[in-house]
């Protein structure tokens, strides 16, 4: 059954509310509050029930027919949405507006959430390394305008890129966009390519936001910037009724600024993630990482895919991580204060989007706490940077919060004994009835001077008082209390004073609860006041954590501050690649890498499996690691500012798109060329081996050629087409080195070391003996080797006899050439052609 083609008159009136809702957001899957459970209708219902694997029931609703529904429990709902949301799917949260208990009539409900895959704000649903951007594209038909956002964390920034759809792509996959908002479906290409390959959530929005969170882009003058702004603000606030005041001005991202890397590059080099695996162990972060806060960690990963270009800054990371490990017992100290910090990013965004609770409550105290002592910290360093300590906010939790809250913030157990007066009393009357009881027995019969009065309860009349009949006379007029049982020997009345006091020990432990809810609500804000401060100190907490963690991988690694130069000069003395050398069960060998300003080109030449590829990503890893503010991992590194960096490095099909792996080399190559500058650096490993030898062979001399002569870049160029070293020779700039390997007894030993010079031999059969071949295989192809090089002698041969018959041929008395001049190919029949033909292929058979 489908939602069209129910009749809404006949539906019951919880059914017509339902309809009415869903209408409002066609597009997502709707979760209704119905008492304890979330229920789900219709093609909501049978969508939910396949892909959470619920069983589909029915429901009445007015009609004859059940309507097909499913449902969870709302205490468990969090990984059905979670597993909706990583389909792709938007899911809208219905809740119940109202308690039913204080209406009679239908409960009234309205969608409270929004929620899609870049718009996830629930701590336990995000990863603590990442940031979970969602990205609005603008199209000027010349430019791109980007806006993203981590709503989790209240960051948004904003850049312009140049009208190229690959740049473009490559900038979301390397920020991690998870949702991109775009104005129209027109660019069909584009959606495909986000959605179908990359798994990019797309949605579509036209409108802009106006006149609301005009602070996050009032300090902006560029029109573009703006509008791109208020793109993303009006699909968040009103399609996601997204709560943005926690939001920081927006950021202008220049990316000339900073180091550019395409995700190609990213990839190789396996900065974020391994490329077997696709997993973050063992890859560069996973080694620099050693930060104690999910913010520093985040802040590392932005500095690793975002290394700088203006040389002051970087300098002033050096300087940092140097006086961090002189001062080592303050660095010790620091770390165990950064331990003790929760996500207060993350905390904040929580106070705003209405998933705060008091154990989130008590994370920021306990944060909090730690401020003074980083304050204190900070100043002995030296630095610069200033943190708040948040007095305020801390004495406020400290005063209000239970040490162990609820998850809840609707069970009780939440606000401190002593905080509030009317709060304590009702947790009196809750803990102690009876001696309520007991107290107001005694006050009664001081006031009275009745003896034997007695205060009771039964389940009939609840609280009552109780006189002998000899007693009546002595109970005071003044006093109105009303008679409500008459028993044998004794009267029950009761007093508007216990009245007063029976509702209130009956209904104690729910207006406890609600009002422990008021009072949250008002700590909750209080804090809200000082959001964006406390933003600029998890911001500073968060570098602070970044650049110590640097500085422990500096020491516990040996890594060394580099210098930087201005005059291309590249002089690095025995360099590691850090990865491979903290998980190598092996000695690593170390390399060096010199290339004055008169050399652009590395040539690399040497057996497979020999190093050559870890030479070159060890190369762009150093560069990396010196932009980004760290030290790095050789004894000695003198490196100029690298503006951008590509690699062309293993063999890799693009199955989504039909590419084949020369297709992918050739467009990498392609990108490199025609965006590469004179400060770049290329790195482009066995290019041309994708297609046939002479094709690749020559592809890759032109590339190299045309790499040396017209960019002059820094350039490494692996290869095992050992003619193209000749180039050596005809280009200065070019100069061949080769990774070197001992042979002995037919058997192949790898020293890894880097030399000058080229060798002409890969030895393709011993690595493969390496890897295990059968011996049968390894003898057929030494076999088959033998026979390519025994031809291969011979063709200078060949080509000297082809040469010495030319020269006879050559003679003008040819008498060949006399007779072929006399004849007339006109006048000649079919037969007499083939004759000719024929007598002239005997006669140069018997020459």
């Amino acid at each position: 059954m489908k939602r069209s083609e129910v009749d809404i008159k006949k539906l019951s009136p919880m059914m017509v509310q339902y309809m009415e809702i869903k209408e409002q957001y066609k597009e997502e899957i709707l979760f209704y509050r119905v008492g304890d459970f979330y229920e789900l209708f219709f093609e909501d219902g049978e969508l939910a029930s396949r892909e959470l694997e619920l069983t589909l029931t029915g429901k009445n609703a007015g009609l004859e027919e059940r309507v097909p529904m499913c449902g969870v429990p709302f205490h468990s709902v969090k990984p059905y949405v979670e597993k909706l949301v990583n389909k792709g799917y938007k899911v809208a949260i219905c809740e119940q507006l109202e308690d039913a208990k204080d209406n009679k009539k239908m409960v009234k409900r309205g969608v409270t959430q929004v929620i899609s895959k870049g718009t996830v704000v629930d701590l336990e649903l995000l990863n603590e390394h990442d940031n979970h951007f969602i990205a609005s594209i603008e199209d000027f038909t010349y430019i791109y305008t980007i806006c993203y956002a981590d709503i989790s964390t209240g960051s948004i920034y904003v850049s312009i890129l140049p009208h190229q759809k690959e740049k473009l792509i490559s900038t979301l996959l390397n920020l991690g966009i998870l949702e991109v908002v775009l104005k129209n479906k027109e660019d069909y290409n584009l959606i495909a390519t986000l959605k179908g390959s990359y798994g990019i959530e797309v949605s579509i929005c036209e409108e802009e936001l106006e006149g609301k969170y005009t602070a996050i882009y009032d300090s902006l003058e560029e029109e573009h910037y703006i509008h791109a702004i208020k793109h993303l603000l009006y699909y968040l606030v009103v399609k996601e009724l997204k709560d943005l005041s926690h939001m920081k001005p927006a950021e202008v991202i220049i990316p000339d600024d900073y180091l550019m890397m395409d995700v190609h590059t990213v990839r190789n080099l396996e900065l974020i993630e391994t490329l077997r695996l696709k997993e973050r162990t063992y890859s560069l972060i996973w080694l620099l990482d050693k930060t104690k806060t999910s913010m520093g960690s985040r802040k590392l990963k932005y500095w690793l895919m975002n290394p700088l270009k203006n040389k002051e800054k970087i300098i002033e990371r050096y300087n940092k991580i140097e006086k961090l490990n002189s001062e080592f017992i303050l660095k010790d100290t620091l770390r165990n204060s950064l331990y003790q910090i929760y996500d207060i990013e993350r905390l904040c965004g929580k106070i705003t989007c209405g998933t705060l609770n008091g154990r989130d409550l008590l994370q920021l105290k306990i944060s909090l706490k730690e401020l003074p002592t980083i304050k204190e910290i900070m100043e002995q360093l030296h630095f610069k940077e200033t943190i708040k300590t948040h007095e305020n906010i801390y004495n406020l939790l400290e005063q209000a919060i239970y040490e162990n809250p609820p998850v809840t913030i609707k069970e009780g157990y939440l606000i401190k004994d002593g905080y509030n007066k009317e709060l304590d009393e009702l947790k009196s009357i809750r803990s102690g009835g009876k001696e309520f009881i007991a107290s107001f027995e005694a006050k009664l019969k001081e006031e009275t001077g009745i003896k034997n009065l007695k205060v009771g309860f039964n389940k009939v009349f609840g609280y009552y008082i109780e006189i002998t009949k000899g007693q009546l006379g002595n109970v005071p007029e003044t006093l109105h209390w009303e008679r409500r049982q008459t028993l044998t020997g004794c009267e029950r009345y009761i007093s508007p004073e216990l009245k007063e006091k029976e509702a209130m020990i009956l209904n104690a432990e729910e207006k406890i609860i609600d009002m422990e809810y008021k009072l949250f609500c008002e700590i909750k804000e209080t804090i809200k006041k000082e959001l964006l401060e406390l933003k600029d100190t998890a911001n500073q907490i968060a570098l602070l954590d970044a650049i110590t963690s640097l500085a422990v991988v500096a020491e516990e690694y040996h890594f060394v501050r580099p210098e930087l130069n201005e005059t291309h000069f590249i002089d690095i003395k025995n360099g590691r690649h850090p990865v491979i050398e903290k998980v190598s069960n092996f000695e690593y060998v170390k390399n060096d890498c010199v290339m004055d300003s008169s050399i652009n080109t590395l040539l690399i030449t040497g057996p497979n499996m020999s190093g050559k590829s870890t030479f070159m990503r060890q190369l762009a890893i150093i560069v990396i690691l010196a932009q980004m503010g760290s030290f790095v991992p050789a004894d000695k590194a003198n490196l100029p500012i690298i503006d951008k960096i590509f690699t062309r490095i293993g063999a890799s099909d693009d199955l989504v798109s039909g590419e084949s792996t020369f297709m992918v080399e050739m467009k990498e190559a392609k990108n490199a060329i025609c965006n590469a500058t004179e400060d770049s650096l290329i790195l482009f490993d066995e290019l041309g081996r994708g297609t046939a030898t002479y094709d690749g062979m020559s592809l890759a001399e032109s590339i190299l050629e045309y790499v040396s002569k017209n960019i002059r870049c820094k350039t490494l160029f692996s290869t095992h087409y050992h003619e193209i070293t000749k180039l050596e020779h005809k280009i200065p700039s070019i100069k061949n080195i080769h990774v070197s390997a001992v042979e002995e007894n037919g058997t192949l030993t790898f020293l890894h070391k880097m030399k000058n010079g080229a060798v002409d031999k890969s030895y393709g059969i011993h690595v493969a003996k390496l890897a295990g071949l059968p011996e049968e295989v390894i003898k057929k192809a030494e076999e088959i080797l033998k026979e390519h090089e025994n031809e291969k002698a011979k063709e200078p041969k060949k080509e000297k006899q082809i040469q010495f018959t030319m020269d006879l041929e050559d003679k003008p008395k040819d008498d060949m050439k006399e007779k072929i001049k006399k004849i007339d190919p006109l006048h000649m029949t079919p037969m007499d052609a083939l004759n000719f033909v024929y007598e002239l292929k005997e006669e140069i058979k018997n020459r």
